[in-house]
């Protein structure tokens, strides 16, 4: 029996990575079928799909004049369109950024279970998302490879007796470069990452760790876990995800080699647990180690844990502005050492507006990015 799946973002890392799941499954009793996917703007994507999968349906997101022929819908609505039109048990949101909420909530409008990677849907909006999942009846199935280790490990062991969780980070490109070399680093310095090939924006935010930054936010959302009981622990080799601590002491964690297909295979089997080639690790020989982020290194871990003491106001802003301020690095405008301030003085603002609807969540994000754009241009 087969599994129907959509992938939204299919031309990037996480949709790559996606298709070679869809494929090794091919033969398998246990066979995912691509249903659908959505690419921006990438023309030889949605071809070779089409040609591969000839019965998926592509959805062109970008320029409706610039679609490429096989694509089924193409402009503003495609993405819509593709959703309500195509019939699947389970989407793939790998859409980065912001735009991936709006996506987000029409999959779960449709009544399909979301493999959800784009973490700036739990960031803006997982206690509207969850309410939503509710009333679908559908599932939420994390797939950032952390938040899949602490999925796995809750779900093994459960969450009434887990008393800490801990994610871990490899520390980026520059956790052993001194502190005052910071300041005339590169985005492409920024986008070397020593472990995991990601695309530039959270190849930064990495090097930033506002990418644990958002990851702490999830973690408290997804697992319903205050932020002082969770823990962010530098772990070079990333071979640890994640650990749960359980009331008695005892420390559980999620191990394996650092490959994105495992947690989204993960996701695609759940409830079961199916064979995979991905991910295997052998520790023999190996040596794991672990240590605290230095708040002079990663300032905008704590900004982050600020946010969410603060409400989910804050943490909307905090992604916000954190993506402005990316923006204005890539084009050279700030330092890499000024995206945190600019996060710092947009966070600065009273934020304390309500959260009640996906209206009220995008609202502030528009202000948060409007401001967050002008301190951004008055640190030039």
């Amino acid at each position: 029996m087969s599994k129907r799946v959509i992938v939204l973002g299919a031309a990037g890392s996480i949709g790559r990575q996606t298709l070679d799941v869809i494929r090794e499954r091919a033969a398998s009793d246990e066979k995912l079928e691509l249903v659908g996917f959505s690419v921006h703007s990438n023309c030889e994507t949605l071809r070779l799909l089409k040609h591969e999968f000839p019965h998926s349906r592509g959805a062109w997101t970008g320029e409706p004049s610039l679609a490429p022929e096989g694509a089924s819908w193409a402009g503003p609505e495609a993405l819509a369109r593709l959703l309500s039109e195509t019939e699947a048990d389970i989407v793939v949101n790998g859409i980065a950024g912001a735009a991936g909420l709006s996506a987000s909530i029409l999959v779960l409008q449709r009544s399909m279970h979301l493999a959800l990677a784009n973490k700036e849907s739990v960031v803006m909006g997982y206690r509207l998302l969850k309410k939503l999942a509710d009333e679908q009846r559908c599932n939420i199935i994390p797939v950032d490879s952390e938040h899949a280790g602490l999925f796995q490990l809750t779900q093994r062991i459960g969450r009434a007796i887990v008393s800490e969780l801990t994610i871990t980070a490899s520390g980026g490109p520059f956790r052993s470069l001194p502190i005052d070399q910071l300041s005339s680093v590169t985005p492409d310095d920024a986008c070397k990452h020593p472990v995991w090939k990601m695309g530039r924006k959270i190849s930064i935010d990495s090097a930033t760790m506002a990418n644990k930054g958002l990851e702490l936010i999830e973690a408290a959302r997804l697992f319903d876990m205050p932020q002082t009981r969770i823990r962010v622990l530098i772990h070079p080799q990333s071979y640890v995800h994640a650990m749960v601590r359980t009331l008695d002491g005892a420390l559980y964690a999620q191990i394996s080699k650092p490959d994105m297909r495992l947690p989204i295979h993960m996701a695609l089997s759940w409830p079961k647990t199916t064979a995979s080639p991905f991910g295997f690790a052998d520790l023999a020989g190996k040596n794991l180690e672990f240590y605290e982020p230095q708040k002079e290194r990663y300032p905008l871990l704590w900004i982050a844990r600020q946010a969410l003491d603060e409400g989910e106001a804050q943490c909307i802003v905090y992604n916000a502005a954190n993506e402005v301020a990316v923006e204005h690095f890539e084009k050279g405008s700030i330092r890499f050492t000024q995206i945190a301030s600019v996060v710092a003085r947009t966070l600065e603002r009273n934020w304390n507006l309500p959260v009640e609807s996906f209206e009220d969540i995008l609202h502030i994000d528009s202000m948060a990015r409007t401001i967050a754009a002008n301190n951004a241009e008055r640190s030039t």
